[in-house]
């Protein structure tokens, strides 16, 4: 029986059909043929030698005939099995006799019957359905992913292939590739509408009145802390007949006055505050449903997208962004993301009954639709396989698999002849 990890040797080589070993090494397999082997053989050797004793002394003991008819049964039953014995993987005595050496001139039909038959009775779709069925799939990967260091594991691995995969492709056309990708979003993005979801966005969250309310802050701080500088602009603009004084009293009145206004316009039913909202709301919607806006923002990305500067960002972001790929800190701090990640998927899968049936139910009707239409393909493939094996080593792994039963047909062979030739030599007695 052919076991299903046996795999294609790369350039025919024996190492890999090693594997067509079910159990045991292959020096074990290898001493216990041996040793059956030198039974049966002994056992035709043993016949050979009894039937040679006995028809020396059957003229004295006419008694061993009956034993000398055993003897030669025997020998023609183990000569006739250690034939058939042979005849499955080699010549006899080297001999090519017709209908020999069957698996090294069959390993073609070997691959077809394997190929049909693993199409026929394990990848079509009422049997796939069937197996399929009550397999736990989502919740076998989550309780491996949660044993011992094994999402630790994946996560290092899945660190590893990226950069690794970063670094095998070309560094100059990986970022032309990633740049002009960019570009190409930003260009079939909508400037305006996006703008003005995005202003939107701010303006729900309050991020705009905030920023408002700082500046007026600011503003009022600025006016506070610079009151003499503003003194000092204020004397040097009027003229010199006016006291000193009186330009102090008018700065101090101008700056007293624009910072109540600017208090009161923090206030959130001032008319600058109602207007401000007014405003907003008006250019969101103008942003979103306006021609005229739409095409002033295409026009501005297009100039933007122009500049030397915003491209030479966006090719610089890449190579940053791959330096800090590469770098051991930021592999380590990927590692733990995924690990992480991997980690929570499982403890959600394997917590929550009816996310794990969803997820069996998508994985068996992904595994049909992709397994089930392709039976012919895999057979054809098995059948390929079957056909680069080696054919001298395939031979041997074979009957090392088997051919330690089928040594003990030729015993079994020898005994059974044996008996069978003694059963019709006494017969004949009888009669006679």
């Amino acid at each position: 029986m052919l076991s299903p990890d046996l795999a294609p040797p790369e350039n025919k080589g024996k190492a890999a059909v090693g594997a067509l070993i079910a159990g045991g090494s292959v020096d074990e397999r290898r001493r216990a043929l041996r040793r059956a082997r030198t039974l049966a053989t002994s056992l035709l050797v043993l016949m050979l030698a009894i039937f040679i004793a006995t028809s020396v002394g059957v003229k004295h003991w006419p008694w061993l005939a009956y034993i000398r008819a055993f003897a030669e049964a025997g020998m023609i039953g183990a000569c006739a099995d250690w034939f058939a014995v042979v005849a499955l993987f080699r010549h006899p005595l080297g001999i090519p006799i017709p209908h020999t050496a069957i698996v090294a001139n069959s390993k073609e039909r070997i691959g077809v019957a394997i190929g049909r038959f693993m199409a026929n009775n394990f990848l079509s779709p009422s049997v796939l359905a069937e197996r399929i069925r009550d397999v736990d799939i989502s919740g076998w990967a989550a309780r491996w992913v949660l044993r011992g260091d094994n999402a630790k594991n994946v996560a290092q691995r899945a660190t590893s292939s990226l950069n690794q995969a970063l670094a095998a492709l070309p560094r100059e056309d990986l970022n032309s590739f990633l740049s002009g990708a960019v570009r190409g979003g930003i260009e079939n993005v909508p400037a305006a509408p996006f703008a003005s979801r995005l202003l939107s966005l701010f303006w729900a969250h309050g991020e705009m009145q905030a920023l408002a309310e700082r500046l007026l802050a600011w503003a009022s701080t600025t006016l506070a802390n610079n009151r003499d500088s503003i003194r000092t602009k204020v004397s040097k603009r009027t003229s010199r007949l006016i006291p000193k004084w009186i330009d102090g009293m008018v700065a101090d009145k101008i700056i007293d006055g624009v910072m109540r206004i600017l208090d009161e316009m923090r206030e959130p039913s001032h008319p600058w505050r109602i207007e401000m909202t007014s405003t907003v709301e008006q250019l969101i919607g103008d942003l979103a449903t306006k021609p005229e806006m739409v095409e002033k923002g295409e026009e501005l990305k297009a100039k933007l997208l122009a500049t030397p500067a915003v491209t030479g960002q966006i090719d610089a972001l890449w190579v940053s962004i791959e330096d800090r790929l590469e770098s051991r800190e930021t592999q380590a701090r990927l590692t733990r993301v995924l690990e992480r990640l991997l980690t929570g998927i499982g403890n959600r899968i394997q917590n929550d009954d009816d996310l794990r049936t969803a997820i069996n139910r998508w994985l068996r009707v992904a595994v049909l639709r992709t397994v089930a239409p392709r039976r012919t393909e895999i057979a054809e493939f098995i059948r390929k396989v079957v056909q680069n094996w080696d054919t001298e080593t395939l031979t041997e792994r074979i009957e090392l698999t088997v051919g330690r039963d089928l040594q003990y047909i030729r015993i079994n062979g020898t005994l059974v002849g044996g008996l069978v030739g003694l059963l019709i030599f006494a017969i004949t007695q009888l009669f006679q």
